[in-house]
């Protein structure tokens, strides 16, 4: 089977779960016997597309100038630069089928010529982008979790404004909720014409339904982790010390702020480990070590080895979210490696995390509540012990590889 993915960006320019997961399942894809290649756009100056290999799977690199925040928003209603480009990779590739990752940053054209050339495509719901241009369902203006649209987009242009940090001019209100109307009328025709619309939860299929998409099309497919074969060995002192670990980004809606706040107040022998790329938010990375006790240790950016040898030496995994995360691989790192997870008891974080069971769930926001499940933790090791023991292995990336292979075939076959 050809098969092209189609992201908004890749490695080595971002790191993160979308981008990590197309690189997993496009080599998973590939060493089960498919003809495999990616195509993105990444910043740059002028126009253009090169391609490079990346262990048989073929990558390609688009651009046409640099990817700033407004640029990213136009581009969804027309980039003419990168459509020839784009065609230019489907004559390369010939693709059976076309998998769309995301969308962000590229033109909803795009869709419009698979159409005509009558390639399938499949679309994986990873955010709310499709209906919020958030992303996050995270309000700028007192960043608090969002509905969604509503008030004929008017709450969507408070958004804007607050972004852009004019949060008073509310004379451009009536355009900029015309704006984001057309936006997401534009986005639901790609989602129609999408063959499946692919949920990674139960609670991003619901919300989706609940939100336009077709229900008719929509699909519950459970991501596949990629690990090694074997986990590193634990290099940890038997100190007593019980370890914490966040892995992922260092931003507002990750609910950092909220954790280290809660654990400035944990009595006992315990660290946090806080693994992330300090260079994307520098403002909020200050104020993240502004809230730091001496046993709270920042890791920096790690290399994929790097997580797995940080997760195995940890005790208990965090995911203090403030946003409806849609899956979430931590915990699945988590997991894999045999930890108990504290999370948020919000959206799908609710359903990954069983509480009292393999983790802890706790109110996103809430200092307190977290403070004391840490302390918890420390002050009861048999506790932790039975979390652990509880804790099993999350869906492997060739179960996920052998569902989305048999997702394609009916797609192609036009079932």
């Amino acid at each position: 089977m050809r098969i092209l993915h189609v992201t908004h960006q890749y490695m080595p320019e971002y790191v993160g779960g979308v981008e990590l997961y197309t690189r997993w399942l496009a080599h998973a894809q590939m060493q089960a016997g498919h003809e495999v290649s990616i195509f993105y756009r990444r910043s740059g100056e002028g126009t253009g597309l090169e391609s490079r290999g990346e262990d048989g799977v073929r990558v390609w690199a688009a651009w046409h100038g640099p990817v700033t925040p407004v640029r990213r928003l136009l581009a969804t209603f027309w980039d003419p630069s990168l459509i020839p480009l784009f065609e230019r990779v489907l004559d390369e590739t010939n693709p059976e089928i076309v998998h769309v990752e995301h969308l962000m940053g590229l033109p909803v054209a795009l869709s419009g010529t698979l159409r005509r050339r009558r390639i399938p495509f499949v679309v994986t719901l990873w955010d709310f982008w499709w209906r919020c241009a958030n992303a996050q369902l995270l309000t700028n203006y007192d960043q608090t979790v969002c509905p969604g649209p509503h008030f004929h987009y008017l709450n969507c242009a408070r958004c804007a404004l607050a972004r852009a940090g004019r949060p008073g001019c509310i004379v451009f209100s009536p355009f900029l909720a015309f704006l984001m109307a057309w936006r997401n009328f534009q986005l639901l025709q790609v989602l129609r014409a999408a063959a499946a619309l692919i949920a990674p939860t139960t609670f991003v299929e619901h919300w989706y339904a609940n939100h336009a998409a077709p229900r008719e099309t929509l699909r519950l497919l459970t991501p596949g982790l990629e690990h090694p074969s074997a986990l590193p060995s634990c290099q940890r002192e038997s100190d007593g010390k019980v370890r914490f670990l966040y892995v992922g980004g260092l931003s507002f809606q990750k609910g950092l702020h909220t954790l280290l706040e809660a654990f400035a107040g944990v009595r006992g022998t315990a660290e946090l480990w806080i693994a992330g790329d300090e260079t994307f938010d520098p403002a909020y990375v200050m104020h993240l070590r502004s809230l730091a006790t001496p046993n709270v240790r920042f890791l920096g950016r790690l290399t994929r080895p790097e997580v797995w040898a940080a997760l195995v030496n940890a005790d208990v995994v965090v995911v203090p979210s403030l946003w409806y995360e849609t899956f979430s691989f931590l915990v699945s790192e988590g997991f894999v490696a045999g930890k108990p997870v504290l999370a948020s008891r919000l959206g799908p974080l609710a359903d990954r995390v069983h509480d009292g069971v393999d983790g802890l769930l706790l109110p996103p926001g809430d200092v307190m509540a977290w403070r004391e499940a840490l302390q918890r933790l420390v002050d009861m090791p048999d506790e932790l012990a039975r979390l652990r023991e509880k804790v099993r292995p999350p869906l492997s990336l060739t179960e996920h590889e052998a569902a989305l292979t048999s997702l394609y075939s009916q797609v192609i076959a036009g079932r």
